[in-house]
């Protein structure tokens, strides 16, 4: 999973990377697009982990992208702001609610700043795909006519100012995957506050239509430096039940659908990420595409199952380990060993 880290200058994107990724660059590299990779934490792996005495424990990883262009400047064309968080599952537009605040400007004359450059850049690209399509009807070579009407469709549905997302039918189309339209993808809203205050601004044309959340991001990036012994005496003295960096992740795997499976055993515990009703041939082949191909069944039991029985023997005892068929729906929590045979 890929979340990309949007928002105007000043906004506190840099501050808040660092406090999601813990990790710290070099003045002289601040310059350049950056990523970090961080581990989903997970108390079920841990007791997984315990349980199995494995040895290599795996969490899910999500990885965080701070472009190095300027969102909202004239420094770089729309196509180059844009160009390299494209590719993001989601993005994390970080907003600044803070003093002192930008002249005449506030949280909400912000976020329409960034929403209004996602339509505008999606309706340079609808219109170059429209243009090369009605080139290709001309010289009879491979026009697609469905996929013509769609982009007159989201043409039209963007020149009235309206994101893709209002209309997730067509933004999530099989057709127009391969163009990554920006203002379709979903997107967390993350309001930098001051170090205290805690609370998501009274912005309903905001917060009832996306998950928002309030992040005290200088706060949040001291508490990222401390070590763990320090950072849990911390959070326990000022009653901070959650560090951004797992709210975040919460958030992100809500707005994105996604659930965890695990397998298990004496080599390794490891957590798979995959969306919500995925049947089981699928998620096998998140672990490896010949296990998908000669995918027979998947032996299952939940998670919350084996933690009462306390052994996977137990639990087969107990008749809670059972077997799925290729088009059962994993769930969240499902610990699953796949049989096949290629």
């Amino acid at each position: 999973m890929k979340l990309g880290i949007i928002g105007l200058p000043m906004a506190g994107k840099y501050t808040l990377f660092e406090a999601l990724t813990q990790i710290s660059w070099l003045p002289e590299k601040r310059n350049e697009n950056k990523m970090g990779t961080v581990e989903v934490p997970d108390d079920r792996v841990d007791r997984l982990s315990s349980m199995y005495r494995p040895k290599k424990t795996t969490y899910a990883k999500v990885n965080y992208f701070l472009p190095c262009t300027v969102m909202g400047s004239s420094r770089n064309t729309h196509e180059q702001r844009w160009a390299d968080v494209r590719d993001s599952d989601a993005f994390i537009h970080v907003i600044r609610n803070f003093q002192p605040g930008l002249e005449g400007r506030d949280p909400l004359d912000d976020f329409h700043a960034i929403e209004e450059d996602m339509i505008f850049s999606d309706l340079m690209v609808a219109e170059k795909r429209m243009e090369k399509l009605e080139l290709d009807k001309k010289k009879d070579r491979g026009y697609n006519p469905e996929e013509h009407i769609l982009m007159h469709e989201i043409y039209s549905w963007l020149e009235k100012e309206n994101p893709l997302r209002t209309h997730p039918e067509l933004a999530i189309h099989p057709l127009l995957r391969g163009f990554a339209f920006l203002s379709g993808k979903p997107m967390l809203i993350c309001f930098n506050n001051e170090d205290d205050n805690d609370g998501i601004p009274d912005i309903p044309e905001i917060h009832q239509n996306f998950n928002c959340l309030a992040v005290r991001g200088q706060l949040e990036h001291e508490i990222s430096q401390m070590d763990r012994h320090d950072m849990e005496i911390f959070l326990k003295e000022y009653g901070i039940a959650d560090t951004a960096r797992s709210r975040v992740i919460q958030q992100s795997y809500e707005m994105l659908g996604l659930i965890s499976y695990f397998t298990v055993g004496e080599d390794e515990v490891r957590a798979w990420t995959i969306r919500k009703q995925t049947p089981a041939v699928e998620a096998a082949g998140t672990i490896h595409s010949d296990i998908q191909k000669g995918f027979i069944r998947a032996e299952t039991v939940a998670y919350d199952d084996l933690m009462k029985a306390g052994s996977y023997a137990e639990a087969r005892k107990k008749g809670t380990v059972r077997l799925e068929g290729r088009e059962y729906r994993v769930q969240d929590g499902d610990i699953m060993n796949f049989r096949f045979n290629v």
